[in-house]
């Protein structure tokens, strides 16, 4: 998706500014739009700060069924409520809230009952079931609401409602429990922040990334131990520790994440959180020995969204970040698809 900008500034009351993208794949442009009153059971949030997260490409592309054009993306949402519909209860005008990847569900069918509405079937995503947060303000559920602690900045809490909760949520329900080792393949937007929660939560914390280069990065972030996977068998080098718990695997590579699986230890764990379309080739023979596992894992509800912020703010947690301003939402989009991010990049309005 090529990426333009224009500029365009908030010229009366009712007016913002959003990025938006007029057909799928063509390029954000900054826009003015009419500001959206919240409905019962809505808030309107005025937005400080969003992430740029790479769904926010599938979203641009119309890969999410449902998505209507003209589209404004962003669905690591952090600001402040500044009004309410009918029958909200429990927040107020002036609190500081985030919204992730989950923009709200139905509330009535078996996953939602079971407090499991990431896997909702109208399950909202802010940016394709609605307008998203690269805007100065946005209107959202209030089920979808996550409180901000405020050990915590809006551009530090952004990129936690989505790549944070993704890390933070897979390694608490995985099998590791204080002490075991978990290594976290891949050190990017989703691995920096992995390697961080796990040496946080007291994991054995093995980092694996391609390059002896990226080692230093990798130990700042709270490695342990490093695998450097263009220098031999990563499986060996596993092994070699004692095998490893769990794996979570957050890069995009199938063959980098089957590479890992004899590493695992007795009833081992490989955890995707990582998205590809490519088949994994790993042989039941290789699962049976040990009793491993191999299963993904997606997101999380707003209440896990608190969950991982308020373990952020305690523990020192914090996304790698390049803040950009909302005009230069388009470079910024540019820079995340071109894998140039270093490790997330957030857009603010300022506010």
């Amino acid at each position: 998706m090529a990426a333009t900008s224009s500029t365009a500034t908030p010229s009366s009351a009712g007016a913002q500014r959003a990025v938006r993208v007029a057909a799928p794949g063509s390029a954000p442009e900054l826009s003015e739009v009419p500001v959206r009153e919240p409905g019962p059971g809505a808030v309107r949030i005025a937005v400080e700060a969003c992430g740029v997260c790479h769904s926010d490409l599938l979203i641009a592309g119309g890969a999410l069924p449902g998505t209507t054009f003209p589209v404004t993306p962003g669905h690591e949402i952090a600001g402040r409520i500044d009004a309410l519909g009918e029958g909200v209860e429990g927040w107020k005008a002036g609190d500081r809230v985030a919204v992730g990847w989950y923009g709200g569900s139905c509330g009535r069918c078996d996953a939602c009952r079971s407090g499991d509405g990431i896997h909702c079937p109208e399950l909202q995503v802010p940016g394709a079931a609605y307008p998203g947060g690269y805007a100065d303000s946005v209107v959202v559920p209030a089920m979808a609401l996550a409180a901000i602690p405020d050990g915590l900045t809006a551009a530090e809490a952004a990129p936690l409602a989505c790549a944070g909760i993704t890390v933070f949520n897979a390694l608490r329900r995985s099998a590791a429990g204080p002490g075991d080792t978990v290594a976290v393949l891949g050190v990017g937007g989703l691995g920096h922040l992995g390697v961080q929660f796990a040496r946080a939560m007291g994991f054995r914390t093995v980092a694996i990334a391609r390059g002896a280069e990226k080692e230093p990065l990798a130990r700042r972030l709270g490695a342990e131990h490093y695998i450097d996977s263009t220098s031999g068998d990563v499986a060996q080098a596993l092994r070699s520790l004692g095998g490893a718990k769990v794996v979570l695997s957050t890069v995009t590579n199938a063959a980098a994440m089957a590479a890992t699986v004899d590493g695992l230890g007795r009833r081992g764990e490989l955890v995707v959180v990582g998205v590809s379309a490519d088949q994994l080739a790993i042989s039941p023979l290789q699962l049976i020995t040990g009793d491993r596992r191999v299963y993904g894992h997606s997101s999380g509800t707003a209440v896990d969204t608190e969950d991982t912020l308020r373990f952020a703010a305690r523990t020192g947690v914090r996304a790698w970040i390049e803040e950009v301003p909302l005009e230069e939402t388009a470079a910024a989009v540019a820079r995340m698809a071109g894998g140039l991010a270093r490790f997330r990049m957030v857009v603010t309005t300022g506010r």
